[in-house]
C-alpha cells in the first residue's frame, strides 16, 4: 500500500511540478489551466503568488515520500474552493482522493466547493469519494480547449 502525504511545495518541486502541469493530456482533462502551460515565467509568477498568499493552502501531495502533485484551498469571494493536479502516471490508483481527504482534514471551512469539466470522468469520481455532491453546472471557457465547456460546481457541507 502506498503511503500518500502532504507537505509544502518546495522550490526543488518547481521543476517536476512545471513538467507535470504541461501533460498535453493531463492539461486537455483539466481543461481549465494557465493560458500557456509552456510559458515558464508564467507559471514561476503564478507559483509565488500561491506558495505566498497567506488565504491560499497550496500542499505538495506525497506518494512514497515522491512528489507527486498538488493540492490547495483557496478563497473565491465568500467561499473556500478547492483544486488539485495529479501527475498523469499516477492517476486511477487512489491518489487524488486520498489527498483531497488529507486535505479537508486541515481546512474545516463548510461548505467548500470544487469544479471539473463535466466530462472529467476521473475527477468528478475523486470529488464525489470525498463527499463532495454536484450543486449546479457553469458553461466556462476551458483555456486547454480554446472553447466554452460545462463544468461541474461540487459542494461539501459537512466535515
Amino acid at each position: 500500500m502506498e503511503e500518500i502525504g502532504l507537505r509544502a511545495v518546495r522550490d526543488d518541486d518547481l521543476d517536476l511540478l512545471y513538467d507535470q502541469m504541461r501533460d498535453p493530456v493531463a492539461v486537455r482533462m483539466a481543461a481549465f489551466t494557465a493560458d500557456d502551460p509552456d510559458d515558464r515565467a508564467a507559471f514561476d509568477a503564478h507559483f509565488t503568488r500561491l506558495r505566498t498568499d497567506p488565504e491560499i493552502l497550496m500542499l505538495a501531495i506525497t506518494v512514497d515520500g515522491e512528489l507527486a502533485g498538488t493540492v490547495a484551498s483557496f478563497p473565491v469571494g465568500e467561499d473556500t474552493e478547492i483544486t488539485y493536479w495529479l501527475d498523469r502516471a499516477r492517476w486511477g490508483r487512489g491518489i487524488a482522493t486520498r489527498a483531497v481527504e488529507l486535505l479537508l482534514d486541515l481546512v474545516p471551512v463548510r461548505p467548500i466547493t470544487a469544479r471539473a469539466a463535466s466530462d472529467n470522468a476521473g475527477s468528478l469520481a475523486v470529488l464525489r469519494k470525498a463527499g463532495f455532491r454536484p450543486v449546479g453546472k457553469e458553461i466556462a471557457y476551458a483555456t486547454a480547449r480554446g472553447e466554452e465547456i460545462e463544468e461541474t460546481i461540487l459542494r461539501l457541507d459537512e466535515p
